[in-house]
């Protein structure tokens, strides 16, 4: 059975770079609250804050594992702290993959941004994306620490 994933992230910024590792063998990754194409965002985004919240709440069900991928500027960002605090709510399992090291669309990478407050206050580990295989096992250990 495939485990299903919530990926976390700075939508504008590095989603050319999630799409690159999200695709893992037996993962089934959500992101973006469930957004797979940018129209669904902008539709949310025109539709306020809750209607955001409420796209976020219905991609984490069903997960076991939060990913929280860190770039330049994922820190701080309302919606990444909203996805870590529903995810810790929820009893997921939640890691940190620093993710600035892979190149966007352009070709170019990214400074090491900070880890968001929330997920060092969760005491969750945090890592350096090196391939899928690894990935996949940070995500497996993420999820038996939290029993799911």
């Amino acid at each position: 059975m495939a485990r299903r994933v919530f990926f976390s992230f700075h939508y504008d910024r590095d989603v050319w770079r999630l799409n690159q590792i999200r695709n893992i063998g037996e993962i089934v990754g959500t992101s973006a609250a469930g957004f797979h194409d940018a129209s669904l965002w902008e539709e949310a985004k025109t539709k306020g804050d809750q209607a955001i919240k409420d796209l976020i709440d219905e991609a984490l069900k069903n997960t076991s594992v939060t990913v929280v991928c860190i770039g330049a500027a994922t820190a701080g960002r309302k919606y990444i702290d909203y996805e870590i605090s529903q995810s810790i709510a929820r009893g997921n399992g939640i890691i940190g993959v620093r993710i600035n090291h892979l190149k966007n669309k352009d070709g170019a990478t990214d400074s090491a941004g900070a880890v968001p407050k929330l997920l060092s206050d969760a005491g969750a580990p945090v890592y350096t994306y090196v391939d899928h295989a690894t990935l996949k096992k940070w995500i497996e250990d993420a999820a038996d620490k939290a029993g799911r």
